[in-house]
């Protein structure tokens, strides 16, 4: 599937992480298809809970990133307390980093261009925050 996407066994093209996402969905689906058709219930098909104060936190694989989260729980077995770190504010600082990179080569693009440039470069680090949250207003001060 790689090969037909005309990726090699390496990819380091960041304006290809899309394509390479697109792979992982796949190879994870063929997975998950295989798990099913081997799967053969057995026992009980959830374990019941008594609900207890405790705290509790976690790591999961996410298309962008590692999501952790940490929960505090109330005697009832309400949440008290969540905290959730979404891969992109671990990426944050490298995405600053990369539009510092980006942006001195291409200043004299149109404002509408470099905007457009700067979402791409973006969007490699998080497919969705560019139009979910219009989170980018540029501004430039020609001095």
């Amino acid at each position: 599937a790689a090969r037909q996407a005309g990726l090699g066994p390496v990819c380091r093209n960041p304006f290809q992480s899309i394509v390479v996402r697109a792979l992982e969905v796949q190879l994870a689906v063929e997975d998950a298809l295989a798990i099913l058709a081997g799967y053969r219930a057995e026992g009980e098909p959830a374990v019941s809970v008594i609900p207890r104060a405790g705290v509790g936190h976690g790591a999961s694989e996410a298309p962008r990133g590692l999501l952790y989260h940490r929960y505090r729980l109330n005697e009832d077995g309400s949440i008290a307390e969540a905290n959730i770190v979404p891969p992109t504010s671990q990426n944050q600082a490298t995405i600053e980093e990369d539009l510092r990179q980006l942006v001195p080569p291409r200043i004299t693009r149109s404002d509408p261009e470099l905007t457009y440039n700067c979402e791409h470069a973006i969007r490699n680090y998080d497919p969705c925050i560019s139009c979910a949250t219009h989170f980018l207003k540029l501004h430039l001060e020609q001095v």
